[in-house]
């Protein structure tokens, strides 16, 4: 176990002064492995994981969501999502915030990406509000707590990457994530309600949406919800895997961009696919590296040391969780949800498997718990985007604005795990 310790500290220490994730792994992973089984072993062992995992079909799935998220943005959906919803919540104070969880709640939907989501929403969302004088804290704090609803909200890169370390079902944990993703809406929602009930001030009245403007939202928003509707209709039918949905999707996202007037040139396709391989190398990146990291763990003994460590405490199955949740909300606030997902998972799943832990139900709980982690301070990934975008707003005010709602999921978190239900209703009706 010392030798782990070791390597999770240095691991830490690259990442806080700057080293990429995916490197650090790779690298802690590749020198720790070489000092128990020697440089030929090390070397011999990074390039046959890389290879092998990098020529794993089940991965083909995160490129293929990734496409159809970035050809999603480019097709220019979100100003209509957030008419839509702005259409129908615009009545009540604080319409704008409230059309801007639901929009992002929407948007995350189809393109996947937590900062993708962020940073649109911040583009589409803050001049209006700013218009009508909404607080700089509310307006702030709802676009970079709404991009966090893209990893749970399906399809998700990260329940995709949990399924493939876990070994479960990918289609089961999309399923898995409709309603807690819901859950998550409804409680943002209710944070809305309260901070401008406290503070008036903070959403002033807003005039309602133009008619001809309406009906223009929600027709161009009715392909959008029809492309959701197959994806995962497809896969809860069992008309196809979730790889096959993929495709499908990248497709469907393909058409209704051409319709709506872009992707019509060869720059466009080229720096559409630039952005989706990008995204695609820095994950595969954290991937794999991780994946090298995993194989000098397991060597040094740790998830074994781990499993002796819950008999000595006699941890329950829900004692268990908690500890595991407890790490992730800690490395939540240094790490990225994949960063987390592929560092902790390999670690405790032996424990969790032999102690009879619904694999799906923790598989929503630990994308949840690296939700609280992307507006957490000191990073915060998703409060870093919006600073980004809104550059004349303080850092501080944002982390501010997202207090309210780290509370809401806090409180989400605890009832899926008092409620296993929520997590576990609906993949129950497909096994």
């Amino acid at each position: 176990m010392a030798s782990a310790l070791i390597g999770f500290t240095v691991l830490l220490t690259m990442c806080f002064i700057g080293f990429r994730v995916g490197f650090a792994t790779l690298v802690v992973g590749f020198f720790g492995f070489a000092m128990q089984r020697g440089w030929e072993a090390s070397l011999a062992m990074v390039g046959q994981q890389v290879f092998h995992d990098s020529m794993n079909y089940n991965l083909s799935v995160i490129p293929l969501f990734i496409l159809m998220g970035v050809l999603i943005v480019h097709a220019r959906v979100s100003q209509d999502l957030y008419d839509a919803a702005y259409s129908a919540l615009g009545r009540f104070r604080g319409g704008l915030a409230l059309a801007t969880v639901l929009a992002a709640g929407g948007f995350s939907a189809v393109c996947g990406s937590t900062l993708a989501t962020a940073a649109t929403m911040a583009k589409v969302a803050m001049p209006p509000m700013r218009n009508y004088n909404y607080s700089n804290r509310l307006t702030s704090g709802t676009i970079a707590a709404g991009g966090t609803l893209g990893i749970m909200i399906p399809p998700s890169v990260p329940l995709v990457i949990y399924g493939i370390i876990a070994e479960q079902d990918i289609g089961l944990l999309f399923i898995a994530g409709i309603l807690p993703g819901l859950l998550l809406v409804a409680l943002f929602l209710i944070v809305v309600g309260i901070v401008v009930r406290v503070d008036p001030s903070a959403a002033p009245a807003s005039p309602p949406l133009d008619p001809q403007r309406r009906k223009a939202a929600i027709r161009g928003t009715l392909p959008v919800l029809g492309l959701f509707l197959v994806v995962l209709g497809g896969i809860y039918s069992g008309a196809f895997t979730a790889t096959e949905a993929a495709g499908i999707g990248s497709f469907g996202a393909a058409i209704i961009a051409i319709a709506r007037g872009h992707m019509r040139s060869l720059s466009e396709w080229r720096d559409c696919l630039a952005d989706a391989a990008t995204t695609t190398a820095t994950i595969f990146m954290v991937l794999l590296g991780a994946i090298v990291f995993s194989q000098f763990i397991n060597l040094s003994g740790l998830p074994y040391d781990l499993l002796d460590l819950v008999d000595e405490w006699a941890l329950s199955p829900m004692g268990l969780v908690l500890f595991v949740c407890a790490i992730a909300i800690v490395m939540g606030m240094v790490f990225e949800a994949i960063g987390i997902l592929v560092l902790l998972v390999p670690v405790f799943l032996p424990a969790l498997s032999i102690n009879g832990v619904d694999m799906i139900w923790f598989g929503i709980l630990v994308v949840l718990v690296s939700e609280i982690g992307l507006i957490t301070p000191p990073i915060g990934m998703n409060v870093f985007v919006v600073k980004s975008v809104l550059a004349d707003v303080p850092l501080v005010k944002i982390f501010r604005g997202v207090m309210p709602y780290i509370v809401a999921l806090v409180v989400g978190l605890i009832l899926v795990l008092a409620f296993p239900p929520i997590a576990t209703f609906l993949p129950n009706l497909m096994r």
